[in-house]
């Protein structure tokens, strides 16, 4: 799980990366009082994992955000969907962009569902979509490590 992370950290410019790694139970699981996967799951597979990687975690959902938005880790592994979106998208709704990792070309798209309900309305925003592009942009200068860490598609 988290040396996955680790390898896309690095195709994205991060040599020696630092991960958090979102517990799933409020609080981290109060040490097994909220549940404990955390201690019986989480953690044992972060040891294994993460040797030789920067690795931290399970860290509680509600503060390990933080340190992503603050510089003392590169990347958040958040395990839910909503998990990761949500402080994403409070922090920067239109500009939250989703970046496919794990293929060996680069992969950006909007970060939000089909909004078929405002489809043909004129009311849907454009600022994911300028978001995504820009993004793509800036990370378009690690397309070569994109392709040695995950392979090559065509030969140009």
């Amino acid at each position: 799980m988290s040396s996955h992370a680790a390898t896309a950290l690095r195709a994205f410019g991060h040599d020696t990366p630092h991960l958090a790694v979102a517990a799933i139970h409020p609080h981290g699981g109060e040490g097994g009082h909220f549940g404990d996967e955390e201690i019986t799951v989480l953690r044992p597979a972060l040891e294994k994992a993460a040797e030789g990687l920067g690795v931290v975690g399970p860290v509680p959902a509600d503060s390990v955000f933080p340190q992503g938005l603050e510089g003392r880790v590169d990347g958040v592994l958040s395990h839910f969907h909503d998990q990761g979106h949500i402080p994403a998208k409070t922090v920067d709704f239109d500009g939250t962009v989703s970046v496919t990792v794990g293929l060996p070309i680069l992969r950006t798209s909007v970060d939000h569902g089909t909004a078929f309900d405002i489809a043909g309305s004129g009311r849907a925003s454009h600022g994911t979509m300028a978001a995504a592009f820009r993004a793509a942009a800036g990370f378009s200068r690690f397309t070569d490590r994109i392709r040695a860490a995950y392979g090559t598609v065509v030969a140009r």
